[in-house]
Formats: C-alpha cells, structure tokens, sequence
C-alpha cells in the first residue's frame, strides 16, 4: 500500500469536499496530517455525511460555487495549495436531464476555474481532476474501454465531464507541461460506501428502501457497472497525486474502476444489498421509461494497474457489507465518523 504519511503537513485544495467522495477523502487526508481546504457547495443532501464525519476544526471548510471563479480564486489564493484534487461537479444522469445548462456550467466551467486558479496562482505540484467511467463514446460492446478509446459521453453529465476533460488535456499542453505543474485525469466508475445519501443512485436507494421497510425499486435492472467501495478509487487518487508531485512522469490519463468480476448488473447488485441486510428485503423493477442511460459499461484498468502496482482491494460483495455496516451504526445513533475510521484503518491496513 502507499504510505499516506506523505500527505503529512502537505496543503490540499479539495474541490467537492461536502460530498459523498470529498467527505470521505477529507477524513483520509485530515488523518494523514494533511492541511486541509475545502471549496464546495453546502452539503447537497439531509442528512449528510459531512456533518456526521466530526471534520469542524480539523480543515478548513469554504463554502462557494465552482461557478464564482472570484470566490474560488479568492479560497485557493488564501490556501496556497501545492496538490490540488478537483471532485467538485454535478454527479447525476438524471439531474443532467432535468437542468443541463447547470451541469455543463459546473462541470466544464468549473474546471475552467479551478484551472485557472492555479495557472495564475502559481506553487501547485500536482493537480488530479476526477471525472467519470461515462466519458467514453460508449458502443456498449463486451470489452473496457481504455484511456485512448474517443471521448464523447451521451447525456449531458456524461457529456459534461467528457468536456472537462478535454478542457483539463488542453490546459495541461498549453500551460501547465511548461511550468512544472503535474496533471492527471481519474475516469473512476460508481462507487459504493457508507453515507451516500444521494437520489437515483442504487445503493441510498437500497438503503432508504430497507430504513422504509419497503421493497427497492430498479430502473435498469440488466444495465452493467462497474462497483466498488468508495475507498479504492479515493486511494488511486491519492496514489496518482503523490507519485506525480514527486515525478511529472507518472502524470497522464487513468481508469479507476473494480475487477471485472465486479461489473455486475444492478439486479445482482440489489440482490447482494437485500442478501446482506436481511430482514426479507426484496426488490421489484419499474416498468415506466425514463431518459437515456447506458446499459453495458467497464473499464480496462491495465494502465493503472502496470504504472503503480495497483488493484482493488475490496470486491463489490464487500463495498455492499461495508455500506450495510456503516449503515447499522448511523441508524443506531452511533458514531459515525468513528465507523468511517474503522474502515478507512481497515482498508488500508493500519492507523492513520
């Protein structure tokens, strides 16, 4: 495993940091000794792991919009940030239907601003942007994409980050190669862990079903993702950020994504939840039609894996015990942020 103690006294700008991943990114950097700011939205959800993860005090929390490049460059210019982790963005399929204009305005621009901020801000090492499994032109074919397949996601969230990335590409070439600076994307598939309370995404609707003693509720039952705990693409992250600050060499464009064992259909997915929680938990398929969404989706991790030695370290059967786990103790009233301890020290194999 890398050694976290890296991020010891380094200064982290976190973009996103409110939400689902950028919470559970801030507990690890915060335990690792990092400083710590974060420039996000407030918590996007009630409740929110955000305010359940005791991180007041421990960081600096700004609360502003990716959009208001006044507001964030004031933030980053405050921070002075030597590694610079971008998770901010509008993260939902359906969501980009309903307002496409602010997912792009997001998603794109608010690249564009953060980018900016560090072209005119100067002192940053490393900059990692995560964006999406979802950028591929997906042909929905047996095999996963690599990192040279074209880019050209077909909603407009999918679409967005595919922008974001090109943005992120150019940037890179035009200013950032010259100066110094280390860029990388993260094409990072869908995560699952404890505290996700977000709306249409398959394990918090899992979850508020089963809380709700009612039978979950599918839309694409036969669609295949790929799954994985939220701590395996956090820590490819965190891996990336690290070797690049030390080598621009390592810098450049990576998958983050589960074993194929573990592109499963959502169906097997609902079944391992209701397996794992017991109590007679079933699941039923909506028959009405919604909006576009891919059916067959994976990704080819060959190139992550050969430049670091990395693998994923919990399957999709273990992501659904951790999210069930870590589910029971917020239910009960328990300690939530201690339970996030409890695993990250799992994960990784020691305290931090």
């Amino acid at each position: 495993m890398f050694d976290l103690s890296f991020y010891k006294g380094k200064r982290v700008f976190l973009t996103g940091h409110t939400g689902f991943k950028g919470t559970w990114l801030s507990r690890i950097l915060v335990n690792a000794g990092a400083v710590v700011t974060g420039y996000s939205l407030e918590p996007p959800t009630r409740p929110n792991l955000f305010e359940l993860a005791d991180l007041t005090g421990k960081m600096t929390s700004v609360i502003g919009d990716v959009r208001d490049y006044a507001a964030l460059l004031d933030a980053f210019q405050k921070a002075q940030p030597e590694i610079v982790l971008h998770l901010a963005a509008q993260p939902i399929v359906l969501t980009s239907y309903e307002q496409p204009q602010y997912t792009y305005e997001t998603n794109v621009m608010g690249t564009v601003n953060l980018l900016e901020c560090v072209r005119v801000t100067g002192g940053v090492k490393s900059v990692l942007n995560v964006t999406t499994d979802k950028v591929y032109e997906n042909n929905e074919w047996c095999w996963g994409y690599r990192e040279n397949e074209p880019l050209d996601g077909f909603d407009p969230y999918s679409n967005s980050k595919s922008c974001s990335e090109l943005v992120t590409h150019c940037y890179k070439r035009s200013f950032f190669d010259k100066a110094g600076v280390a860029v990388s994307t993260a094409r990072a598939g869908n995560v699952i862990g404890g505290g996700d309370f977000a709306d249409n995404r398959i394990i918090p609707d899992c979850v508020r079903a089963a809380m709700a003693g009612k039978p979950i509720v599918l839309r694409n039952p036969n669609s295949i993702r790929p799954y994985q705990h939220v701590l395996d693409p956090l820590y490819a992250y965190l891996m990336i950020a690290a070797a690049q600050y030390d080598d621009m060499a390592a810098a450049g464009y990576y998958n983050v994504g589960p074993n194929e064992s573990d592109c499963l259909t959502t169906g097997r997915l609902a079944e391992i939840f209701c397996e794992t929680w017991g109590k007679g938990m079933t699941f039923e398929c909506l028959k009405k039609d919604g909006p576009h969404e891919a059916n067959f989706l994976k990704l080819d991790c060959a190139r992550l894996k050969a430049a670091f030695g990395w693998a994923p370290r919990w399957s999709a059967q273990t992501a659904v015990e951790k999210a069930v786990e870590w589910t029971a103790v917020y239910a009960d009233g328990g300690d939530a942020a201690a339970k996030m301890d409890e695993q990250i020290n799992e994960f990784f194999g020691k305290e931090i």
